[in-house]
């Protein structure tokens, strides 16, 4: 870069010691407690504020509960920083935090300048992580406007309470929370910063990554059914075991995963009758398939579609598909994808582009049109959503200078077009 377009100078190990300062407040033995809509919760926007309040920013709550500073520039035009505070209970100090506090210090460095050519926001957003009421990415889908207020009306929590009971408790009117998307107007281009959550990058021994975009989701539920029969008295060749040919589903989804590049998860399994006398006649397991190419992606379901009947057939039982929830993936910004990576090359000297699995709130801001990329930087065995997820300081230093570079690249493209 040339002088005039350095990456603001950023103070990365005080971005450290704040997370640290952050997981003491909201955190205990069992981990971070920033439960969406909790006290706790609260209590981390509210530090947060403080922070704020020292630099020359305007903080103000949308309609959805989503938290933005805005450092105006010579122009309207608005580059976003956004990220969580909210955490999954008994997680990581990491997940969602870094990206915001993150944020935090490049927008202390951009004020120290004087106003940016462009305007600076950053956004916290509400309830990325969905583990309150089942419904991730809340905040940013509302502004996004992919949001269905018919799919949240009715939400509770494990206790009980009403989402919009809850939600207007914080100032939160959910018929309202649309009026969101008018914070997007203007958005020129969005950047997040995020732990990686997964192994690449520790197992290719690189700090940090770009992300291409967020894998799309096909989650069903798969049903065998057979015949409940006595275990001690049934022969084997006379049995319709649905638990066996659930089993054998369960195997065979793997190697074509592996060979497609794409991840594939049975995460629960129930079988009926459950006891240890009876031959199960009737299974069910849940399914979870990602990539980020739609068309891979499809091929892989079909195939899985198909594996099903012909193991069904085998055993001598039924199946049944039942569509639980699916999503398209989401493909980053290749100008900004680029941007980013001369950013990490700058600090690391080296980077690798992937896609994530997981769902973040950049997704929402590019499905609704806005520019939009990601920095992931190493996750330490690929934990997260844990106590145990942890990150080397140094390569969390290494993020936040990248996070500088790729906003300071940013706006000068911002500024120019």
């Amino acid at each position: 870069m040339s002088a005039a377009a350095e990456a603001p100078a950023v103070d990365a190990r005080r971005v450290v010691g704040e997370l640290r300062e952050l997981q003491l407040l909201t955190g205990n033995e069992r981990g971070a407690q920033r439960l969406a809509w909790a006290d706790t919760w609260g209590a981390a926007r509210k530090w947060m504020v403080d922070r704020l309040r020292r630099l020359p920013v305007e903080v103000a709550t949308d309609a959805a509960g989503n938290r933005w500073a805005t450092l105006r520039g010579e122009r309207d035009d608005a580059v976003l920083i956004g990220s969580h505070l909210d955490s999954v209970p008994d997680g990581g100090w990491l997940d969602g935090a870094l990206g915001l506090l993150g944020g935090l210090e490049v927008l202390r460095a951009l004020a120290k300048r004087g106003s940016p050519p462009v305007t600076v926001r950053l956004v916290d957003w509400a309830d990325e992580e969905g583990a309150r009421f089942g419904y991730g990415c809340l905040g940013s889908s509302a502004a996004a406007r992919t949001l269905d207020l018919a799919d949240i009306e009715h939400l509770s929590d494990p206790d009980g309470n009403r989402l919009p009971d809850v939600l207007a408790g914080h100032g939160v009117d959910v018929s309202r929370m649309l009026e969101a998307a008018a914070e997007l107007d203007g958005a020129a281009a969005y950047v997040e910063l995020h732990i990686e959550q997964g192994p690449v990058l520790e197992r290719l021994g690189i700090p940090l990554g770009v992300v291409l975009g967020t894998a799309g989701v096909e989650r069903h539920t798969v049903s065998f059914c057979g015949q409940a029969a006595h275990a001690g008295s049934t022969p084997m060749e006379a049995r319709r075991d649905a638990l066996a040919a659930a089993a054998r589903l369960v195997l065979s989804v793997r190697d074509p995963a592996r060979e497609a590049g794409a991840v594939a998860t049975v995460g629960r399994c129930t079988v009926e009758p459950g006891i240890v006398t009876a031959v199960p006649g009737r299974c069910e397991v849940t399914l979870d398939q990602r990539h980020l190419d739609a068309g891979v992606l499809a091929d892989l379901l079909e195939s899985t579609r198909r594996a099903s009947e012909a193991i069904a057939s085998s055993e001598g039982v039924e199946v049944a598909w039942s569509r639980l929830w699916g999503i398209e993936p989401v493909h980053f910004d290749a100008d900004l994808v680029d941007l980013a990576e001369a950013a990490v090359r700058d600090v690391a000297g080296t980077c690798h582009r992937l896609p994530s699995g997981p769902l973040h709130d950049a997704a929402e801001v590019a499905r609704a049109g806005v520019p939009t990329v990601m920095l992931f930087v190493q996750s330490l065995r690929g934990l997260s959503h844990t106590r145990e997820e942890d990150t080397h300081p140094e390569h969390l230093e290494l993020a936040v200078r990248a996070l500088a570079g790729t906003v300071q690249r940013v706006i000068e493209r911002v500024s120019v077009g």
